[in-house]
């Protein structure tokens, strides 16, 4: 089994960790044996821990829990609601429209490839807030606050503007990012290159919610991962 991930917030009711990418929220519906969170957090910290919503297994970031079961319902209730404020930083391929704006686009499963999401004129209705943070030769650093929370929202929402995720392998190229498309005096030696970034470039950077204790709003971040901050530096050097 996987290392516990980093708490970054704990109090007397709420708990909230910085997961990796690649590492599942809950058990697989189709494979129970996978390593995923929450049979981490109840064989490490105690089984009465279960988390308010879900972030993508390739998502990186934050993921909110609660201790107890009242805490656990006013949480999940702000969730339902849309009083919760999630704000993501995406690393894109291309621009986004005009810089910043907002996608309103319905999703459905796609029938053709289980598992993924599609965007349709008749759906469930999905709406996505955007705005470039940085941009760069041929990529942009995107913060989005997703107003609803449907699954793969986000990753389709980018693909449909013109600008998919970097490394999505289901709703962009899949390719890692590498320093010799950056850095146009590049050199290769002998080994094999290295990528910058070779996992999803979507990251669950900030919660704002009410606590459900004191009824003050509460806000968590979570840094970037090393080789995102990393493959930043590199675009910021190399291709702005």
């Amino acid at each position: 089994m996987s290392a516990l991930p980093p708490i970054i917030f704990e109090d007397e009711l709420l708990l909230a960790f910085d997961k990796p990418s690649g590492l599942l929220i809950a058990p697989d519906r189709w494979d129970k044996e996978k390593t995923n969170l929450m049979d981490i957090v109840h064989a490490e910290l105690s089984p009465e821990i279960f988390n308010a919503h879900r972030l993508d297994r390739d998502t990186s970031g934050l993921v909110l829990c609660a201790k107890t079961k009242a805490a656990l319902d006013d949480v999940c209730l702000q969730f339902e609601r849309g009083d919760v404020e999630k704000e993501y930083l995406a690393l894109v391929r291309g621009r986004a429209p005009l810089g910043a704006g907002e996608i309103a686009q319905d999703l459905a499963k796609d029938p053709e490839r289980p598992g993924r999401m599609k965007a349709v004129h008749r759906g469930k209705s999905a709406l996505t807030h955007y705005e470039t943070k940085e941009s760069y030769r041929g990529w942009s650093l995107l913060r989005l606050r997703p107003q609803t929370g449907r699954t793969h929202q986000l990753r389709v929402h980018l693909r449909v503007a013109g600008c998919p995720i970097v490394c999505d392998p289901w709703y962009g190229d899949g390719r890692p990012l590498l320093l010799s498309e950056i850095k146009r005096s590049y050199k290769p030696g002998r080994q094999p290159e290295r990528p910058l970034l070779e996992h999803l470039a979507l990251h669950a950077q900030r919660l704002s919610f009410r606590h459900p204790r004191t009824g003050e709003r509460t806000t968590i971040e979570a840094a970037l991962p090393r080789d995102f901050e990393i493959a930043i530096k590199q675009l910021r050097r190399w291709a702005s």
